[in-house]
């Protein structure tokens, strides 16, 4: 399949999954195919994880955490593997 391709699968997938959450803001954050597979990571933010505090403000406006999940995808079925969460550097 093509790089697009995986793109809108796993941007759906994550999409319905949290959609209970309330989730929004999502992007595209990384993209790689490796070993017949594509991971995808896909970044959003949830609105109970909200601001906290002054820190939290870029340019008068409120910076809302993001929380990112890669997706993998068989390249051959096109069928979504697993979910993992991508953990942020501290």
């Amino acid at each position: 399949m093509a790089p697009r391709e995986a793109v809108k699968i796993a941007d759906d997938y994550v999409r319905e999954l949290f959609r209970s959450e309330r989730a929004k803001n999502f992007g595209l954050e990384e993209l790689r195919f490796d070993d017949g597979k594509w991971l995808v990571t896909i970044g959003f933010s949830r609105e109970w994880e909200g601001p906290q505090g002054i820190s939290r403000y870029a340019y008068d406006r409120p910076v809302m955490p993001r929380t990112f999940k890669t997706v993998e995808i068989d390249d051959a079925s096109e069928k979504v593997i697993s979910l993992k969460h991508w953990p942020i550097a501290a």
